[in-house]
C-alpha cells in the first residue's frame, strides 16, 4: 500500500503535513530538514522544488524559491539529495512542484526517479485536471504515485466529485482562492466551505493548506477534515532561526498541544 494511503488509513484526524522549499535556507538541507521533521513527529512532508514563477504561493515561499535557486538547487540535484533518504525516514513523501521543470526533465523520467527515491505522491498546481485525466492518469498508476488535486472554496460539487472519483491519496483542499499565506484565524466564510465539502461524504480523505500557521487554525482545519498542511509558517522560521531543530520543534510547539 502507497504511504500516503495507509498514513490516511490509519489516522483519520489531525494529520500534520509540513511543506518546505528544497535547497533553502542551504543548499544542501534538504535530507536534514526531512529528518528533523519526522523526528519530531510530523506525519508527512511535501518537499517543493523551486520554480522562478510560482504562482500560487505568497511572497514568503516566492522569497524562499528563489533563493534556493540561487543556491544552485535544481531537480536534478534535488533527486540527488533524496536518492538514499529513505534508507532512514519513513514517513509518506510528496513533491509539490510547477509543471514547467517536471516537463522539462521529462514526465516519465520524473516519475521514475519519484519511485527510485521513495517519494509517494506528486502535487503540480498549474496541472489542469482534464490534463491529468488524459495524459498523465494511466502514467502514475503505471509508478504507483499519487498525483493530489487541489479544490478551492469556488470549484463546483460536481467538479469536486470528479477529482474523488478519479484520483486516489488525498484531495488538498485549498483553504482561500488567494495565494498561500499564515493566517491567524478563519472565518465564517471559509469554515462553512470546511464543513460543505465535509458533508460531501467523499471517498478520498481531505487536508486544508494555505493559511495554517498557528494552534487555532490548525484545529480548525482538523475539524472538518483529516488533517492540514502547514508552509509558508515554516519556511519563514527556517528563515528566522539559527538552526533547523529549533525551527521544527518551535513549528510543532505552535500547532500540537
Amino acid at each position: 500500500m502507497n504511504r500516503i494511503n495507509q498514513l490516511l488509513y490509519n489516522n483519520t484526524k489531525g494529520i500534520l503535513s509540513v511543506y518546505f522549499t528544497a535547497g533553502y535556507p542551504a543548499l544542501n538541507d534538504t535530507d536534514t530538514i526531512v529528518r528533523e521533521l519526522e523526528k519530531k513527529g510530523v506525519d508527512m512532508v511535501e518537499i517543493g522544488i523551486p520554480f522562478s514563477d510560482p504562482m500560487a504561493d505568497g511572497p514568503v515561499i516566492q522569497n524562499a524559491a528563489t533563493e534556493a535557486l540561487k543556491n544552485g538547487m535544481t531537480l536534478k540535484l534535488l533527486f540527488e539529495q533524496i536518492r538514499d533518504i529513505r534508507h532512514h525516514v519513513k514517513i509518506p513523501l510528496i513533491l509539490m512542484g510547477y509543471l514547467n521543470p517536471i516537463m522539462q526533465y521529462g514526465m516519465e523520467n520524473f516519475c521514475r526517479k519519484c519511485v527510485e527515491c521513495g517519494v509517494d505522491g506528486i502535487i503540480i498546481p498549474d496541472l489542469p485536471f482534464e490534463e491529468y485525466q488524459n495524459k498523465y492518469h494511466l502514467l502514475a498508476e503505471r509508478y504507483s504515485l499519487k498525483i493530489i488535486m487541489l479544490i478551492t472554496p469556488e470549484t463546483s460539487e460536481d467538479r469536486i466529485r470528479l477529482i474523488d472519483k478519479h484520483t486516489d491519496g488525498f484531495i488538498y483542499m485549498v483553504s482561500s482562492a488567494a495565494t498561500t499565506g499564515a493566517q491567524n484565524d478563519f472565518d465564517s466564510e471559509k469554515r462553512s466551505y470546511f464543513k460543505r465539502v465535509e458533508d460531501m461524504k467523499l471517498d478520498n480523505p481531505l487536508l486544508v493548506g494555505f493559511g495554517i500557521s498557528n494552534r487555532a487554525t490548525f484545529r480548525a482545519a482538523c475539524e472538518h477534515t483529516s488533517g492540514a498542511i502547514i508552509g509558508s509558517k515554516f519556511v519563514t522560521l527556517l528563515g528566522e532561526e539559527a538552526d533547523i531543530e529549533t525551527a521544527v520543534d518551535k513549528l510543532v510547539t505552535q500547532l500540537r498541544d
